[in-house]
């Protein structure tokens, strides 16, 4: 397992990301992202897992949840 940082600066980035991150990926993206119209659509489609940061408790139990589920399945 390794992590891929991505620092975008608009969102249509999102769409070329998504070209480069390889297979069997597991994306991860503030919730705000959701509610970017059909780019936000488009993630959740896509599965990524949306993090709450203005909630740090929440935040940190969906990463620990989602970090075992990538050891059991084997993803990235």
């Amino acid at each position: 397992p390794y992590v891929i940082v991505c620092n975008h600066q608009a969102s249509l980035d999102v769409m070329g990301m998504m070209e480069v991150i390889p297979e069997r990926c597991v994306p991860i993206a503030k919730k705000e992202v959701l509610y970017m119209g059909i780019v936000g659509f488009a993630c959740w489609l896509s599965g990524f897992i949306f993090i709450n940061r203005h909630k740090r408790e929440d935040a940190i139990n969906v990463i620990s949840q989602t970090a075992r589920t990538m050891r059991r399945e084997n993803v990235r």
